[in-house]
C-alpha cells in the first residue's frame, strides 16, 4: 500500500512545527507529515495530494477548524480527522462529533495521547478505507440476489451447499441431488428465483471470494485459485480477467479508491 499522509493545520507556526516534529520522530518516514497555516493553504494542499487523516486546532483566524472540515467533506474529501482545542466546549464537541472527528483533544496535549490519537485515528482510516473498497468491487447483483426474500427453501438451501463446498468441483446435479429435486427442474428453478444460471452463479460467487481473498490476504495466485474451486491458476485468471476485464495480480496492486475497474 502507499504511504499515508498527515496534514497539521494550525495557524500558530511554533505549535504546528512542534507537532510536525513530534509525529516526524514518531513515524520515522513510515508516514508522509505535512502542515498548513490556514484553511486556504489546506485547500490547495488537497487540491493536489491525497490527505489521509488531518489533525487541525479550532481556533483560527477566517476560518475555524470545524469549518475547515466541514467546507472539505462538501467539497468531498475523504479524511479522518482530529481536533485541538484550547476549549471544552460541549458545543463544539457536538460539532466535531457530526463531523465525523475521531478524536477531540484539549491543549495542553502530552505527546503520548497524541501519537495514540492519531494510530487509532489511522486504524480508523484504514478500516474506513477497506470497507469503501470491498463495497465498490463487491458484485453488486449477487449482493441483491443473497438479500431476496423471493426464494423457495430448495434454492436457499442449495445456495447455502454452494457456499459450504466453494472450493471443491461442484456440479449442477450435485447441488440438485443435496436438495432432492430432479437436475432438470432445479436448473429451471434456479435460473428464475436466481436470475442467472447454475453456473454462472457459481463462478460469481467463486470470484467475490477470491476478490476478498486478494484484498484481505497474502496467499499466492495458485494458492487462492484452488481455495475458491479452480483446479489451475491458469484457469482461474483467465475467468477472472473475462468478467472484472484485469489480472487477479493488476486487482490485487489497485490502491487508489478512484481507479476505474471494468465489471460486468
Amino acid at each position: 500500500m502507499d504511504s499515508k499522509t498527515i496534514l497539521i493545520v494550525d495557524d500558530e507556526q511554533a505549535t504546528r512545527q512542534g507537532l510536525k516534529k513530534t509525529l516526524e520522530k514518531w513515524s520515522s518516514g513510515t508516514y508522509e507529515i505535512l502542515s498548513a497555516a490556514n484553511g486556504q493553504d489546506t485547500f490547495d494542499l488537497m487540491s493536489k495530494t491525497k490527505i489521509h487523516l488531518l489533525v487541525t486546532d479550532i481556533c483560527m483566524p477566517e476560518m475555524d477548524g470545524l469549518k475547515l472540515l466541514e467546507t472539505l467533506k462538501n467539497k468531498g474529501h475523504k479524511f479522518v480527522s482530529i481536533i485541538i482545542s484550547g476549549h471544552p466546549d460541549f458545543e463544539y464537541a457536538q460539532e466535531a462529533i457530526r463531523l465525523g472527528v475521531v478524536s477531540y483533544l484539549l491543549k495542553p496535549v502530552s505527546k503520548q495521547k497524541l501519537i495514540e490519537a492519531i494510530e487509532q485515528a489511522l486504524e480508523r482510516e484504514a478500516s474506513i478505507e477497506r470497507i469503501e473498497y470491498m463495497e465498490k468491487v463487491a458484485d453488486q447483483k449477487l449482493l441483491k440476489i443473497d438479500r431476496s426474500e423471493n426464494q423457495s427453501n430448495s434454492i436457499k438451501e442449495a445456495k447455502n451447499f454452494i457456499n459450504e463446498n466453494i472450493n471443491k468441483q461442484i456440479s449442477l446435479k450435485e447441488v440438485a441431488e443435496a436438495v432432492h429435486l430432479n437436475a432438470s427442474y432445479f436448473s429451471v428453478l434456479f435460473k428464475e428465483q436466481i436470475g442467472l444460471t447454475f453456473s454462472e452463479y457459481l463462478t460469481r460467487k467463486r470470484l467475490q471470494l477470491a476478490k476478498n481473498r486478494l484484498l484481505t490476504t497474502d496467499l499466492q495466485i495458485e494458492e487462492i485459485a484452488l481455495e475458491v474451486g479452480y483446479q489451475t491458476a491458469k484457469y482461474f485468471i483467465k475467468i477472472f480477467k473475462d468478467y472484472e476485464g484485469i489480472t487477479p495480480s493488476k486487482f490485487r496492486k489497485i490502491t487508489e479508491l478512484d481507479e476505474p475497474l471494468i465489471q460486468k
